[in-house]
């Protein structure tokens, strides 16, 4: 019989308790890999690619904040070359006035880089901010849009509808072209009327006959509750003055 001594013994039992040792240290790196793994990993499905920061659309009828604590209105989007603007009523635009497309001022849209009132009532504002796009419609309120593809002096008798951001959206006929307005600054000349009642707050909604841009509101008389007229600006006269295209 073999004699083994206690040495011997001993360097065994220590290489057994290391092994022992490892294999636990093992189970237990297993174990918290498991437990810290995203579901998506631990299931091997394939984790998303990040997509490209979101955008938000300003569209004519959209709302506007002003830096300075102004709530205008877009009325038509135009374009002149690869630059962008939208157009507003002069007296509500604001000469160097930031725009933001939410309350909370945190989305920049543009600055306003023209405004005129009296005489007239048009403003521009130019679009630099990275995180809008800016697409040739207007947002109707039933969660559509429609497509506005070009501009035209308006007709007495023509058929047109208007969106106001308090009213909503009403239709009529054109009453009188070249009409002028008094305000307390002066008067505005060169307007048209219809016999499409607004609320305050309308103000710089888009007018429009089919899918072709006439003008947006300026002032009104009466309300939608007892009946009223409307007056706006003509988009044609704010193209011609900057050179701008609707598309």
């Amino acid at each position: 019989m073999r004699s083994v001594n206690r040495s011997d013994r001993s360097a065994r039992s220590a290489r057994s308790g290391l092994r022992r040792l490892r294999a636990l240290a093992t189970g237990v790196a297993a174990v918290l890999a498991a437990l810290t793994a995203s579901p998506a990993a631990a299931s091997g499905a394939r984790q998303p690619d990040a997509g490209p920061a979101a955008t938000t659309a300003v569209r004519g009828g959209d709302t506007l904040y002003g830096a300075d604590g102004t709530v205008c209105t877009v009325a038509f989007n135009a374009r002149s070359g690869s630059t962008y603007y939208a157009l507003m009523p002069g007296h509500c635009a604001g000469p160097g006035t930031t725009w933001y497309a939410d309350p909370s001022r945190s989305v920049v849209v543009g600055t306003t880089i023209g405004a005129h009132f009296p005489a007239d009532d048009y403003g521009l504002l130019r679009y630099t901010g990275t995180a809008v796009t800016h697409p040739g419609e207007v947002t109707l309120r039933d969660g559509t849009v429609r497509d506005i593809t070009g501009a035209a002096l308006p007709v007495v008798g023509q058929s047109m509808c208007h969106l106001g951001r308090v009213s909503g959206i009403h239709c009529g006929t054109v009453s009188a072209v070249n009409v002028s307005v008094n305000y307390p600054e002066g008067t505005v000349t060169g307007l048209f009327r219809s016999t499409i009642c607004s609320e305050p707050g309308d103000v710089g909604g888009p007018a429009f006959s089919g899918t072709t841009a006439l003008g947006f509101i300026v002032s009104g008389s009466g309300n939608c509750r007892t009946g009223g007229s409307t007056f706006y600006q003509p988009v044609s006269e704010i193209l011609a003055a900057y050179g701008l295209t609707l598309y």
